[in-house]
């Protein structure tokens, strides 16, 4: 029987503060995303990232946990589907790789309406913790279904309210 832990992908989402881990990132990809279907909790997006297409499969209730599979699909395809089979315009973001206490956080700098929106991930396993934070690891938002990029796409970050609290 296969492993299923294989496909979970486990994060917590922050809001970043400050511009601290910029010199220790790398130079970026940028990413243009779009959803293809979702459904409850499941959602299929088709990814351009960098220089590769990537189609992504996730389902699950709880935004810190979730079931994962990514396959590669050629770029030419993937922005075919961007184009002709996602609802709305792609979700367009910078990614950004920052080593931080031995593990890689994510930064993603969000472009167009979505643009002021600075948010970092950390992945780890089943059991792991993530060790101390970032100085620049703001306000955590993993539970905020809002934040997560599905959410993003369908009710952009600038179409918040200042009740809201996101800024």
């Amino acid at each position: 029987m296969p492993d299923m832990t294989a496909n979970i992908e486990i994060e917590r989402k922050f809001l970043v503060a400050g511009d601290g881990w910029r010199s220790l990132a790398d130079s970026g990809t940028v990413i243009s995303q779009g959803y293809l279907a979702e459904q409850g909790t499941l959602s299929i997006r088709i990814r351009r990232y960098g220089e590769r297409g990537i189609l992504t499969i996730k389902k699950g209730q709880d935004a810190r946990r979730r079931m994962e599979f990514e396959y590669d699909v050629p770029l030419a395809e993937a922005e075919q589907m961007l184009q002709e089979l996602c609802p709305s315009p792609p979700l367009s973001k910078t990614r950004y790789r920052v080593p931080h206490d031995g593990r890689t956080w994510e930064v993603d700098v969000f472009h167009g309406v979505n643009e002021g929106l600075v948010m970092a991930e950390i992945e780890f396993g089943e059991g792991e913790e993530i060790g101390a934070l970032p100085d620049w690891a703001g306000r955590e938002v993993t539970d905020d279904r809002r934040y997560l990029n599905g959410s993003l796409y369908k009710s952009p970050w600038s179409t918040w309210g200042p009740a809201e609290g996101s800024r």
